[in-house]
């Protein structure tokens, strides 16, 4: 990871990273915060205009911020959305991509693979068995789970501590869910 970056800015109206359902800036969430995360970012659906929509919102939450991060979004094996902003650096996409793998490979945020780990006093770069070299067990990427077809792809975030990685995709994606859905959504 790059060098970690100054605690983002709080936007105007802004709950940011210790609002509510979200531990202080710093402080790593436990098992059970994080699967209540997994458990209520559901989407009804996941497309290529999601996409776009997510990714921009992202990017202007981390603009505001002076976040020096990478964005990438992907469906599948495909690639959708992905952005670099001032300050971030290629050494940003390759952690975007072995966050992004772990949760690829174990369903769940890279974050809460971590914290299953840490909790079991093992560490997943010696318990998983995987190349560490194209898998990290570290906060960022966050999967799109929708509704009835389960884990879709992954969004993720580089550039900023891990936990702070985490918590802006989990707060854009809170932000997207809040916009997208239906009354009668999930």
């Amino acid at each position: 990871m790059t060098a970690a970056a100054p605690a983002p800015a709080p936007v105007p109206g802004d709950s940011g990273p210790g609002g509510p359902d979200r531990p202080p800036a710093g402080t790593a969430p436990t098992v059970e915060e994080l699967s209540a995360q997994e458990r209520r970012l559901v989407l009804d659906r996941f497309t290529h205009a999601d996409a776009w929509a997510l990714g921009t919102l992202l990017v202007e939450m981390a603009r505001l911020r002076n976040a020096p991060v990478a964005v990438d979004i992907r469906r599948g094996g495909q690639q959708l959305f992905h952005a670099a902003l001032p300050g971030s650096s290629p050494d940003d996409d390759a952690w975007i991509d072995r966050k992004r793998r772990v949760v690829a490979r174990y369903g769940e945020s890279s974050l809460l693979v971590a914290a299953r780990h840490r909790d079991r006093g093992t560490r997943f770069e010696e318990a998983a068995r995987l190349d560490p070299a194209r898998y990290a067990a570290l906060g960022g990427s966050f999967p799109l789970t929708v509704t009835g077809a389960g884990v879709v792809g992954a969004v993720t975030v580089s550039g900023l501590s891990h936990l702070d990685d985490h918590a802006l995709a989990v707060e854009a994606l809170e932000r997207f869910l809040t916009t997208t859905r239906t009354p009668s959504g999930v």
